[in-house]
């Protein structure tokens, strides 16, 4: 099983990047996807987390309004679109993988899968 995030980059502050994690090995549409991120010094923090189908989606609190999860499951791609970038979103973000019973959207340890991470740097 592999997650390859990317798309990562540096940026002015307000601006956009769009990440996309490419996953193989595994059937993709049967795993629910995340978004974590963790910036120097702090602990990994969830931003956001897309189910199977792509239905339902949810954002952590600072990201809402700001970044969008979505998938294409013909694809085995998860994007986070990332809108009025500001430097304290300055962090490796990380895309992770969960069965859909295997415990909250929001806990590390619910996910089986982790990608290597992609550096978001956002200047003022």
């Amino acid at each position: 099983v592999q997650l390859q995030a990317s798309g990562g980059g540096l940026v002015q502050a307000g601006g956009s990047l769009r990440l996309s994690c490419a996953a193989s090995g595994l059937t993709f549409s049967t795993y629910s996807v995340g978004w974590f991120r963790q910036a120097p010094g702090e602990e990994r923090e969830f931003v956001a987390h897309i189910t199977r189908s792509g239905t339902n989606t949810y954002s952590a609190d600072s990201v809402k309004g700001r970044f969008t999860i979505s998938r294409d499951n013909a694809k085995n791609t998860v994007y986070l679109q990332m809108n009025s970038l500001k430097p304290e979103d300055t962090a490796v973000y990380y895309c992770a993988a969960k069965w859909a019973d295997s415990g909250t959207y929001y806990w590390i340890s619910s996910y089986q899968y982790w990608g290597q991470g992609t550096l978001v740097t956002v200047s003022s």
